[in-house]
């Protein structure tokens, strides 16, 4: 018999449970208690255990920051009856059935956190193991929108055992993550040139950038401006919530020179959005053909391509990279829920770029 902790992807209870006090927020008139709700939802998925693990022998639940009582409630009803009468009874009476059926959607295949670390633990799981990867290809620093500077983001690398990370600040198109400026870009890189110099031969910084993908599938920048960048991550901000197809968008991006890799692909969030539509196994064959990588985005709130999907780059033959997406040093770790979808849709681990010495990082680049 194979134990729960070696078994394939199961029911991730955590999520499962998220997603009944997100619902049980979106019922209530009260924004105080929305919120209230919403956090105990963020804590349940921040648990590295099972929830059902902290259930106690009298059959209470220990006690776990952010979370009070109505929400023990709910949990417990759950864990003894696999749904909570209480927010069915509540959703029913606030009337916003349809939007909380919509808003399930959109929290299809995220991992709750015990579920990643469940996953990066699997031996049987054929994908590739956190102990391989030696970089990250995409955080932002405080050029753009991030909290932390490029020495603290490349300084948190190491500590993390990396060789190399790309910093990916938002590129001027994107003047609401204060996108930076081609002047204040060029700063940057003699900033980044100054800290390989002290650390040659331990760590290297790619200079790079996230450029924002457009509606014509084109990125913010000119050929020339790309072709000052080591690494272009090629990310869509726009146009996440239509319905229409946007393949010939997604496919233009991947074949554009210059481009390394497509960000973010979907452009999906937790719960409030669905990102874009398009017919994937069609955009990842371009990506194959174009070497451009496939990118399966870290963050908790994106996961973004998720494993269920990321199963048809695999059969297209794609590259990868598995990124934290982090806007600081403390979000570093996000990285590790890349991996953990990674190896559920058993991504071979010498196709994810993150795997290769920092050489054959620089040649595939090069190539691009």
């Amino acid at each position: 018999m194979v134990d729960d902790e070696e078994a394939p992807l199961a029911r991730d209870s955590n999520s499962l449970v998220a997603a009944a006090l997100r619902d049980m927020a979106a019922a209530q008139d009260s924004a105080q208690k929305a919120w209230g709700y919403k956090r105990a939802a963020a804590a349940v998925l921040d648990l590295e255990v099972p929830i059902e693990s902290l259930r106690q022998s009298d059959g209470s639940m220990r006690k776990v920051a952010h979370i009070g009582p109505s929400s023990t409630r709910i949990i417990l009803e759950i864990l003894d009856h696999g749904r909570s009468a209480i927010v069915e009874a509540a959703v029913a009476a606030s009337g916003r059935e349809s939007d909380v059926a919509t808003r399930h959607d959109y929290r299809q295949h995220f991992l709750s956190r015990a579920e990643v670390l469940r996953a990066l633990r699997n031996p049987r799981l054929g994908g590739p193991r956190l102990d391989q990867c030696r970089g990250d290809f995409h955080m932002h620093s405080t050029w753009s929108d991030g909290a932390d500077s490029v020495a603290a983001m490349a300084e948190g690398c190491r500590a993390r055992g990396h060789a190399y990370c790309a910093i990916t600040d938002h590129s001027y198109g994107l003047a609401i993550a204060r996108g930076v400026s081609m002047a204040d870009l060029a700063r940057q890189h003699d900033e980044i040139q100054a800290l390989n110099l002290a650390a040659a031969g331990h760590f290297h910084i790619f200079k790079g950038i996230e450029a924002n993908l457009r509606a014509d599938g084109l990125v913010d920048m000119t050929p020339e401006e790309l072709a000052r960048l080591d690494i272009v991550v090629a990310s869509p901000h726009s146009a996440l919530r239509k319905a229409d197809d946007q393949t010939e968008r997604m496919v233009r991006a991947v074949t554009q020179p210059g481009v390394h890799i497509l960000g973010h692909p979907r452009g999906r969030m937790y719960g409030s959005r669905p990102g874009v539509t398009a017919d994937w196994p069609q955009v990842f064959a371009a990506a194959a053909r174009s070497e451009v990588a496939i990118e399966i985005d870290g963050d908790p709130s994106r996961q973004d391509v998720d494993h269920t999907l990321a199963v048809y780059a695999v059969a297209a033959g794609c590259l990868f990279t598995l990124d934290s997406d982090a806007h600081g040093v403390d979000q570093l770790a996000y990285a590790e829920t890349a991996v953990a979808h990674a190896r559920l849709a058993w991504v071979p681990p010498d196709r994810v770029v993150n795997t290769w010495p920092v050489e054959q990082v620089r040649a595939w680049a090069e190539r691009r």
